[in-house]
């Protein structure tokens, strides 16, 4: 896979037609993160905000493992003297400050996918799992919370229960149960997890940009602000699209019985 920038070097980029690929790029450290890869993969994902040619990003993380989680040695004392900002441009990975991302992410998870993977895969909008991921929630033995989401996202995706079950011990969990408590959309055998995330990411990569970032909006809206304030948004937001020349694409190619060619406006 080519690399087209490597940042501070903790994330691969490769662009792939409308896709963005990321690789999580520390695997000698079981892709831990430390802050630099913090801060790569936040630049990578403004990078991806700001281009318009990208219209889906795919992370995924080279060696056999997803990440260990936080390299706590490294973040520990930055933490404590205040904590880690982000550039100008960059997005949080995690989503828990703003600016947010507005376009569509998918994760590929493989091996030991611990803590702040989870939570990169609770933000995401499809996870693809290998059969051999092994996930485990543990700041709770480490004397810190869960601070990337899961706190929020997890009981919302499981339920309290199953949620409370892992957050609260620690325990592992593998990728049988992930899939039963919806964490993931799919398990499959660990050689096709990355090709199978990307044909997810293709076929979001192929329909209509507009489209997909006003779904992504209602639905982020409707988990931020309520239901009410996502409802009252939707019909403004169609009839501001219904004159883009991506629908009158769309329904040009239904009518004509061939794949549409959507341009963005």
């Amino acid at each position: 896979m080519s690399e087209a920038n490597s940042g501070v070097g903790r994330i691969s980029r490769e662009q792939r037609g409308n896709l963005w690929l990321l690789g999580l790029d520390r695997a000698g450290k079981r892709n831990a993160f430390d802050s630099a890869m913090i801060a790569d993969l936040a630049q990578a994902l403004g990078e991806y905000e700001a281009n318009d040619e990208l219209r889906c990003a795919l992370l995924f993380a080279h060696g056999e493992h997803f990440t260990a989680g936080l390299d706590l040695m490294e973040l520990t004392p930055k933490l404590a003297s205040g904590g880690i900002g982000y550039a100008e441009n960059s997005i949080d990975p995690w989503g828990v400050n703003l600016p947010r991302r507005s376009k569509p992410l998918v994760v590929a998870v493989q091996g030991m996918c611990w803590t702040a993977g989870i939570e990169l895969m609770l933000n995401a909008d499809m996870v693809v799992a290998a059969d051999n991921c092994r996930f485990a929630h543990l700041e709770v033995l480490r004397g810190i919370p869960a601070s990337g989401g899961s706190t929020v996202r997890f009981p919302q995706a499981a339920g309290w229960l199953d949620a409370m079950r892992y957050l609260l011990t620690g325990d592992e969990f593998d990728a049988a149960e992930a899939l039963r408590m919806r964490l993931v959309n799919e398990v499959v055998a660990a050689e096709r997890v990355l090709p199978r995330a990307i044909e997810l990411a293709e076929r979001v990569a192929k329909a209509a940009p507009l489209a997909i970032r006003a779904t992504l909006q209602s639905a982020f809206l409707a988990r931020d602000a309520g239901d009410a304030a996502a409802l009252a948004r939707l019909t403004p937001t169609l009839l501001q699209l219904i004159r883009s020349a991506d629908v009158t694409e769309g329904v040009m190619a239904m009518l004509q019985k061939r794949q549409p060619v959507f341009k963005g406006c």
